[in-house]
């Protein structure tokens, strides 16, 4: 009995120490296994340190691969207030050459911390100051690689592009939009300290800082640049409060070129103010768009089968009445008896009136609404407004009469821009962009991309296209003619819009605009022009903004390589205009005979004989009376 007493304490005590054992065991293996990293990383940071490497921000590229935003090389300052042992040395040496308060660089030398980055003071330093820090030779004291973004073309699609903070962290435009793409993971260089902080003579480690993401975006930089130029231009020649430009595909949505004034240099963001840096105009700016907004009243009437421009006839005697409200028209006295293709190429008020009449009120809202007005395009970029309208239950006859011309609404120039487009692209509502392709850095593997988004199909194809021939009929015969390029078909409408400030219309003072398109039979782009209060010239659309329109759209002819085209409609000169003539077919005939057909000309032969072999410009160009047409001769 006793021994059995015995032998099962000692198995009961084996068995106690048999799982104390294992316990022990276990917790060994999950010390040395399981929760080995986390252990060996806590360990590791008692006596390592780490000094930051801030990672590139991702490249900004143009349509083409030109670069647009970059990264620089500078230096930042970092102290390790244990290794410092002439702390008072040190803040006064540094505070010198930083040209700041020496209590706040002792301050930061003084701080109780493992490591202390001087900020703001010691960051993105020049290559001069950290030369003179570096000189210092103190322990303690370190100068670190910190990138910073650059933006090679400084002003140039300034608003678009946006700025980031000292942090590197986007605040504004593309930056801010894609800011999670564009930032980088941060390196380091780590080192090895004591317990108290007295670094330790082993070898460093360096982690690599991963850059960000690369963006390529829908802009053709030589089309900015061109749009940037024409910006410079008009505030020179009109001083206005402010003006845009805005071009894009008409057929994809893809944003060619944005602009505005004023601008700034996010290079310096910091010396200016924050109206100026934050305010897109081309996509925040609200206000009544004028005649230019016409084009949505013509394209839902020819859709709506409620005119016909070539057969009906408006007479136009210099107003309208509409209720209490009379309306008038810009020309004294009126246009006259007119058909509705003439109401469109004289900008005529009272005949849109009674397009707006013949739609009636609910439509006329119907299609002001498919054309997107009154709703954020959704465009990639922060800050964009939605436009102001009335509602239905307040719209009478007089608010459909000046809604039928653009008077009484709000909208945004990229409304305006994508409304065109849809009503000259075959009636497609789009979502512009200005973000083609997100990309990794190494690889250049596309992570993400934009593409062509229909919202909704706003008119038919027949439609467009005689909106397209009422349009270029604008610009060969109407108030568009300051946009009328020789050998090219363009279209386009004029707008003058009188400003409004405290609900009432200010006299003398108006945003002057014209859009734009090229080819109008198969449009490749559109150009947007808004001019605020020019100074110092009647201000109208036609006589402003479409001259800086054609600016563009000229230069567009070479960066978008748009073929010339013979098939458009023949512009009549004026007294006061270059006249330009039709080149005839002299090919082939003897050199005295095609002397006559081109008097109009000057001449020039290469060859030799008396038979014309080829000329330049080719037979049906216009040409400048003036010019000069060469002629190969043969025998």
């Amino acid at each position: 009995m006793f021994k059995n007493k015995i032998n099962t304490r000692v198995r009961f005590v084996f068995l106690i120490v048999s799982l104390i054992f294992l316990l022990v065991i276990f917790k060994v293996f999950y010390i040395e296994v399981i929760q080995y990293d986390k252990l060996s990383k806590l360990a590791s940071s008692l006596w390592s340190r780490n000094l930051p490497i801030t990672a590139d921000r991702g490249n900004i590229y143009d349509r083409n691969g030109k670069i647009i935003a970059t990264n620089i090389t500078t230096t930042s300052l970092v102290f390790i207030p244990n290794q410092i042992t002439d702390k008072e040395a040190v803040a006064r040496d540094i505070s010198k050459i930083l040209d700041v308060d020496y209590e706040d660089i002792l301050a930061h030398a003084s701080k109780k911390t493992s490591i202390e980055r001087v900020h703001p003071e010691g960051r993105q330093l020049s290559y001069e100051i950290a030369e003179k820090i570096n000189s210092l030779n103190y322990d303690g004291v370190y100068l670190v690689k910190e990138s910073k973004r650059h933006y090679p073309y400084g002003n140039v699609l300034s608003h678009t592009l946006g700025y980031v903070g000292i942090d590197n962290q986007g605040l504004s435009g593309l930056e801010l939009n894609y800011d999670k793409y564009l930032t980088g993971v941060d390196g380091a260089i780590k080192y090895f300290s004591d317990g108290k902080g007295h670094r330790l003579n082993l070898e460093e480690v360096y982690m690599a800082p991963q850059s960000g993401m690369n963006l390529t975006l829908t802009i053709d930089l030589d089309l900015q640049l061109a749009v940037e130029k024409e910006l410079d231009n008009v505030i020179d020649m009109y001083d206005p409060e402010d003006a845009l430009i805005l071009a894009m595909d008409p057929k994809t949505g893809e944003v060619l070129a944005m602009a505005n004034r004023p601008d700034f240099d996010p290079n310096h963001y910091q010396d200016y103010s924050i109206e100026t840096i934050n305010r897109n105009l081309a996509i925040w700016k609200t206000y009544e768009p004028g005649s230019t907004f016409k084009i949505v009243t013509v394209a839902a009437s020819l859709e709506e089968n409620e005119v016909n421009l070539f057969e009906d006839n408006y007479y136009d005697s210099g107003s309208i009445q509409v209720e209490n409200a009379r309306i008038k028209c810009w020309k004294k006295g009126g246009h006259g008896a007119q058909t509705f293709l003439n109401v469109v190429e004289n900008s005529c008020n009272p005949g849109f009136v009674i397009l707006g009449q013949k739609l009636g009120t609910e439509r006329l809202f119907n299609y002001v609404n498919k054309f997107g007005f009154g709703t954020k395009t959704g465009i990639d970029l922060n800050g964009e407004g939605s436009g102001i309208l009335f509602t239905l239950d307040r719209m009478g006859p007089v608010e459909t009469a000046t809604t039928a011309f653009g008077q009484g609404i709000s909208v945004t120039p990229i409304q305006q821009v994508r409304a065109v487009s849809a009503a000259v692209n075959g009636g497609e509502l789009l979502k512009p962009y200005i973000v083609k392709t997100v990309s990794e850095p190494e690889t250049n593997a596309t992570i993400t991309e934009n593409t062509k988004t229909v919202i909704s199909n706003v008119i038919s194809e027949q439609t467009s296209s005689m909106v397209r021939y009422a349009l270029e009929s604008v610009v060969a015969n109407g108030s568009g003619r300051n946009a009328y390029i020789e050998n090219y078909r363009v279209g386009g409408k004029t707008g003058t819009a009188q400003k409004v400030e405290n609900g009432v219309y200010l006299q003398g003072n108006y945003i002057v605009s014209f859009i734009g398109f090229m080819p109008a039979d198969d449009p490749e782009i559109v150009v947007y022009v808004a001019i605020n209060n020019p100074k110092g010239i009647t201000q109208y659309g036609g006589t402003v903004s479409a001259p800086i329109a054609k600016n563009v759209l000229t230069a567009a002819i070479e960066i978008l390589d748009i073929e010339p085209d013979l098939e458009g409609m023949e512009k009549e000169y004026r007294w006061y205009e270059d006249s330009y003539v039709k080149l005839p077919d002299v090919t082939g005939m003897e050199k005295k005979d095609a002397i006559k057909l081109l008097k109009d000309f000057k001449v020039e032969y290469s060859g030799s004989g008396e038979v014309v072999l080829f000329m330049s410009p080719e037979p049906g160009y216009y040409v400048k009376k003036g010019g000069t047409v060469k002629l190969m001769l043969k025998d």
